[in-house]
């Protein structure tokens, strides 16, 4: 919620599409699997001039064989359709914290506007990327919850992303300390058990972290990172380092599955997470 205080981050037009392309083109050569596109929007709403631009690159993006996976805050089920219908393999869409400490975050949307939207990607057969972000202030038992929040959905997330907080000056947590590496690994660990068949993705922070440091949350059950921010044409000495690490550590990038869906449901189990 940087851009909602004085932090010297600036609302920024839509990319153009020539340039959005550029970048995925760039992203396969380096051998990523995923593309992953995003937009700091409370949602997206059919009809609307933004939203057919979006579905427009989606298309095109899809076409290079990549998985295309898009961010783009909530949605209804005529979005989520439409998204799928243009290409999209996967949703991400994080919870952030536990129930009960999101109200001390967030305060633009509920929680249960999260579930919802959740819920809308995964029945028009979306796969889902869901995780969460620690150092917000919250409690060992608040990482618990949302853990077990994440674990409650059904089919459970195929990818669960795994935040640490990097703190923007202006923002008010702007003086909160980093997360402990060994908490870090902990929650990875605890993400592994309790998700089992997801990717657990070792994503913002991961820039802080030592290789050694992120050679134990690899060890502890994350299997995939997010790469590539700035990604273009020209070499990326971040991505050389990233291959580099991953060759080290005799890990093997995954092939992309253009036609990943949703898993379906466990009839067995809630067909949402309890919120107790």
């Amino acid at each position: 919620q940087s851009a909602r205080y004085k932090s010297g981050v600036d609302a920024e037009r839509l990319m153009e599409k020539c340039d959005i392309m550029k970048r995925a083109e760039a992203a396969r050569e380096s051998g990523s699997t995923r593309f992953c596109m995003g937009a700091a929007w409370r949602g997206v709403r059919e009809g609307t001039q933004r939203f057919e631009q979006v579905l427009d690159i989606i298309r095109d993006v899809s076409e290079l064989g990549m998985e295309v996976c898009v961010t783009l805050g909530e949605l209804g089920p005529s979005e989520a359709g439409k998204l799928k219908d243009a290409g999209v393999t996967a949703y991400n869409h994080n919870i952030d914290t536990s129930p009960e400490h999101y109200p001390n975050i967030v305060t633009t949307h509920t929680f249960q506007d999260r579930l919802n939207t959740i819920r809308h990607a995964q029945d028009a057969g979306m796969s889902i990327c869901c995780g969460g972000i620690l150092g917000l202030g919250e409690t060992t038992k608040d990482r618990l919850k949302m853990l077990e929040v994440i674990s409650g959905f059904n089919p459970q997330p195929e990818s669960v992303p795994i935040n640490s907080l990097m703190p923007m000056p202006g923002t008010p947590l702007a003086e909160k300390q980093g997360v402990d590496v060994f908490e870090l690994v902990r929650i990875i660990a605890l993400a592994r058990l309790s998700v089992p068949k997801a990717k657990v993705r070792l994503s913002a922070g991961r820039t802080q972290l030592s290789e050694e440091a992120q050679a134990l949350c690899f060890f502890a059950g994350a299997n995939s990172i997010f790469y590539g921010d700035k990604l273009l044409t020209a070499k990326n000495p971040a991505i050389e380092k990233d291959l580099a690490l991953i060759n080290r550590l005799g890990m093997k990038p995954q092939e992309p599955n253009r036609n990943l869906e949703a898993p379906d449901s466990d009839e067995s189990r809630p067909a949402e997470p309890q919120l107790l």
